[in-house]
């Protein structure tokens, strides 16, 4: 068949685009007008668990979700050393490949850029689910250069079950989760990761957030992750701007307020009623807000951040 001989030629750990020819006898049932990307990843390599829960994650969560500003999944297939991932294709290359190609964005473009990621990881956070992998290359493009969030590997669903210390509540609350699994890349993560404490994964997708808005106006990293201990000094600093380039306050103020340690830092509900952000908003997210509001109201200042359970 033809799509199986596109499987088996497919490259390891990269993206195929699926032709039309190796599409037709496999997507009978589905609109064959919809393009494809086949994603290989080798799983020899990887411990069994990760590999257990993170096809677990593509196969029975992402089916389910659907976004505009996330990238579409629609099928994996598990071989005994690959599997193979068929998601939507966005034609329009990453953020990253933007960047280096047209440099820094006007702030226009920059907010309308981040308040998509922004309703996208509020439509995750809203459902309890973390991404922990946020940076410029997994923002993807498309036709019309509207983003497109990909690569769930690292993504987590956080049990909604926690005793949360002194509160009565059994509810979830987003500052009461802490987690230990440390993934993603140094450039684009919060500081209790860099220093190997337990971390809030949803407060560690905003920092991320903050260094994406940052590296959009400026074309280039807020923090230098050559070095883990220069790393680890700058990220305890507030960011600086180049005197040369004009980005509003409230962008900035934005920027600070992603890139504080983790009592200070914004959640997804304070980044997505910003009123910068709210400037480039496509559409109001009132269901995502609503439920945020439920998820990441504080069970009180004094332990905002405190959690029985640590879990990866």
């Amino acid at each position: 068949m033809r799509w199986a001989r596109a499987l088996a030629m497919a490259p390891m750990g990269q993206f195929t685009r699926l032709t039309a020819e190796s599409r037709r006898s496999w997507w009978l049932s589905r609109s064959s007008q919809r393009r494809r990307l086949l994603r290989t990843i080798l799983t020899g390599s990887c411990p069994v668990r990760y590999r257990f829960d993170g096809f677990l994650f593509w196969g029975q969560v992402m089916k389910v979700l659907r976004h505009k500003y996330l990238i579409n999944f629609y099928q994996a297939i598990e071989t005994t050393s690959r599997v193979y991932i068929i998601l939507e294709l966005a034609q329009g290359g990453d953020v990253l490949e933007w960047i280096q190609c047209y440099g820094a964005c006007s702030e226009p473009l920059a907010g309308k850029w981040f308040s998509q990621i922004t309703l996208g990881i509020a439509y995750l956070h809203s459902k309890g689910i973390v991404h922990r992998d946020l940076k410029l290359e997994n923002l993807l493009l498309d036709k019309q250069e509207n983003v497109k969030i990909s690569d769930f590997g690292f993504a987590k669903i956080v049990p909604s079950n926690h005793n949360v210390r002194n509160s009565p509540s059994h509810q979830m609350n987003c500052f009461t989760h802490l987690s230990k699994t440390y993934c993603g890349s140094f450039a684009y993560a919060c500081p209790e990761i860099l220093l190997g404490l337990p971390y809030n994964p949803f407060l560690s997708d905003t920092w991320s957030m903050g260094v994406i808005l940052y590296t959009l106006v400026v074309a280039r990293l807020p923090f230098d992750d050559t070095n883990l201990k220069k790393l680890l000094k700058e990220t305890r600093k507030e960011v600086t701007f180049p005197p040369n380039l004009t980005i509003s306050q409230e962008c900035k103020n934005m920027i600070f307020q992603t890139l504080r340690q983790a009592p200070k830092r914004a959640t997804i509900l304070d980044i997505i009623k910003d009123p910068w952000v709210l400037k480039f908003q496509p559409e109001q997210a009132t269901h995502e807000i609503r439920l945020l509001e439920n998820m990441c109201q504080p069970p009180s200042t004094a332990n905002r951040h405190q959690s029985v359970e640590i879990n990866t």
